[in-house]
């Protein structure tokens, strides 16, 4: 049984959190702000955490901020608010998804059953497969069907990135100053370009992305 540890201050999302979780067989923890959220983490660690951005004591980001000092723990955060620089923030800071509130109950929990497959899964075989496409990982090596696609090394590193965290989303931010290095967390028509080239060299269709999914204003996602 995984342990949610939810947080938010607002009674009724709880409840109606708790009540749809624990009807499909999760254990549920709450809080109400944020430090009792990093209380209750600490003493009854979660398999995943439900984090609301607007507590009456904390911001969310600090939240996350101080759980990623010591737990890898997979966030997904309610967002009520409509700025996306909020969202990215909460990105950069280490959380791994975000719903907006008002959010439907069925996308939450498959988003949360999803984090939940990643966070246990092994890196046991090095080749990715998705559609006609494998990615050695090991001998750093594409293939489309039979036939190798050569890469440029920056479009190799910004793919692993990306298939090393599927169906997470990855902001601008995290994707430049991994990809590039820092110092480059602005240089968005860098990330444009070499997506592009991805979707042409990898996607059936480049200008109707299956895999290499944008989310605007925020960044992109690999959803094999």
């Amino acid at each position: 049984m995984s342990r949610v540890l939810v947080v938010d201050d607002e009674p009724q999302i709880v409840r109606a959190l708790a009540i749809n979780l624990r009807a499909r067989g999760y254990e549920v923890c709450t809080a109400g702000d944020g430090g009792e959220a990093l209380e209750r983490a600490a003493t009854h660690p979660p398999d995943v955490v439900i984090l609301d951005l607007g507590l009456p004591d904390l911001d969310g980001v600090d939240v996350i901020t101080g759980l990623r000092g010591w737990t890898t723990v997979p966030i997904l955060v309610l967002s009520g608010r409509s700025d996306s620089i909020d969202k990215v923030d909460a990105l950069d800071a280490g959380a791994d998804d975000y719903v907006t509130k008002p959010f439907g109950m069925e996308e939450l929990i498959a988003r949360l059953r999803a984090m939940l497959r990643r966070n246990t899964s092994t890196e046991t075989d090095p080749v990715v497969e998705f559609g006609d496409v494998a990615v050695d990982l090991a001998a750093t090596r594409v293939t489309v069907g039979r036939h190798e696609v050569r890469l440029t090394p920056t479009e190799w590193h910004l793919l692993t990135v990306l298939v090393r965290h599927p169906g997470k989303l990855l902001s601008h931010r995290q994707l430049l100053t991994e990809v590039w290095g820092p110092g480059y967390d602005t240089a968005h028509g860098n990330l444009r370009l070499y997506i592009a080239q991805l979707r042409r060299k990898l996607e059936p269709e480049p200008t109707r992305p299956r895999f290499f999914l944008t989310e605007p204003g925020m960044g992109y996602r690999f959803q094999p």
